[in-house]
């Protein structure tokens, strides 16, 4: 007989959660003004809110936290996150920066300007907003098989070539600062993009003469993806794929806090030496000296440690068998997902699940909002609330998907609490017909306005 399944770790340390009644998670939620970011931690029982910086760290990130080097300028702990950077992406020049987004503010501060357009795969939130603030367009380039969630199609985080060449050929050249593509691609679903594409993007972004930037907050599992699916890449191991994925890059932006599995930390990384030099004058305004660009040093030993682990089979396949288990789960149930399993989150499918709630009362924050009474579980919107206003008409966008999104912290869950969202999911899913009025809006911001969001119940 073949031997189960078992994780890669053993635990160490714990941390206590608490249950919580519905009558209080009743009053919470009207208290947050039915924000799910606006909920206290010891509000929530499973946070399933992001996989961003709420990873545990392993013995070795905590012994290197311990031998983190502080100095202003020049700190050791500064040289050995250079050093991983070089040795698993490829890139001479980095700046390290807090988080993901700060990388984007620093390097889009360079290289984006006002009319310009920025064709990727499903950009993210931070992305679309940094690109949108400097009153540039972001245009979504991927394939249309992302928009079935029952088909079962293994790269749906890929570019469609056809639609990308469409801009480029369409729109001034000048106008066009860079293609940037999403390694897992998140709004698709946590969706991985194929090396194949991968190299396509490089030969048509040579043929326009065109950078092309990733965003890889979770790099590492887009090449777990390619190792399981790829034809020619099974016997490769995860850095070997990583480093043929960077070297169809330019530059890449990173928020270590997913696969770097820290608390916080990011860096922007590049091979030119004079946008180098250029995203240096922005990195030191808004974060901080070059050499530690809003990080601590312990936080960039932390995060070195982390790059050299995160890229590792066993930490991978621990990692998104638990997230399979869930979509396992929901599979048994009927409850309709994003297929196939991605790699940090379920993306359930709203729509399907409230069909017959309009799309002005927020679907997908509507079930949210469901699922957290019934169980005290934090998933997030990824829909209409996060598709934000059109900056030009300020009308609502209206997205081909709407999403909750349940991410799962890397190392921190047992998958016996994935049964508890399983089951919690199912009870909301079994009274859905009762789920009859949504949500509106009683405050808003003018931008990325899914974190501060007030609602009210209709």
């Amino acid at each position: 007989m073949n031997l189960p399944f078992a994780e890669s770790y053993k635990i160490k340390m714990v941390e206590p959660i608490k249950r919580s009644t519905r009558e209080e998670r009743e009053r919470w939620i009207k208290e947050a003004k039915y924000n799910l970011f606006n909920l206290r931690s010891d509000q929530v029982y499973i946070d399933l809110l992001t996989d961003s910086g709420t990873g545990a760290m392993s013995d070795r990130q905590w012994s290197q936290m311990m031998l983190g080097d502080e100095s202003y300028a020049g700190a050791s702990s500064y040289f050995k996150m250079k050093s991983a950077i070089q040795k698993i992406f490829g890139y001479e020049y980095f700046l390290p920066t807090h988080q993901g987004r700060a990388a984007e503010n620093v390097l889009f501060s360079v290289l984006v300007k006002e009319g310009d357009v920025v064709p990727g795969n499903s950009h993210f939130d931070t992305t679309k907003g940094h690109i949108e603030y400097r009153k540039a367009k972001a245009v979504d380039c991927t394939i249309d098989e992302a928009f079935d969630t029952e088909l079962l199609h293994p790269y749906k985080g890929n570019v469609d070539l056809n639609k990308l060449e469409t801009v480029l050929k369409s729109v001034p050249s000048e106008k066009i600062p860079f293609i940037i593509i999403t390694v897992t691609c998140n709004s698709s679903g946590g969706q991985p993009v194929s090396m194949e594409n991968l190299k396509a993007i490089r030969k048509m972004a040579d043929q326009y003469g065109k950078m092309v930037i990733y965003d890889a907050a979770r790099f590492a599992e887009n090449a777990y993806f390619i190792k399981m699916r790829e034809k020619g890449y099974e016997n490769k191991t995860i850095k070997e794929i990583v480093a043929e994925m960077f070297s169809y890059a330019d530059a890449m932006t990173m928020s270590s806090k997913k696969d770097a599995i820290v608390n916080m930390g990011g860096f922007i990384a590049m091979h030119n030496e004079e946008l180098f030099h250029k995203a240096s004058v922005f990195n030191i305004m808004f974060e901080g000296y070059i050499t530690y660009g809003g990080m601590s040093g312990r936080d960039m030993n932390a995060l070195a440690q982390g790059l050299d682990e995160g890229t590792e089979f066993e930490t991978l396949e621990t990692r998104i068998k638990q997230v399979e288990y869930l979509g396992g789960r929901l599979e048994e149930f009927g409850i309709p997902f994003q297929k196939p399993v991605g790699g940090h989150a379920i993306f359930v499918d709203a729509k399907k699940i409230l069909p017959n709630l309009p799309k002005e009362q927020f679907i997908a924050q509507t079930l949210g909002i469901e699922l957290y009474i019934e169980a005290g579980i934090r998933g997030v919107e990824i829909g209409t609330l996060l598709a934000d206003r059109d900056p030009v008409s300020r009308e609502n966008r209206y997205p081909a998907l709407e999403f909750l999104r349940l991410a799962i912290p890397r190392r921190v869950y047992t998958n016996n609490h994935m049964d508890v969202v399983a089951v919690a999911l199912k009870n909301v899913f079994d009274k859905r017909a009762e789920i009859t009025k949504g949500y509106e809006i009683i405050y808003e911001a003018p931008i990325m306005r899914h974190f501060t969001v007030e609602l009210k119940k209709i």
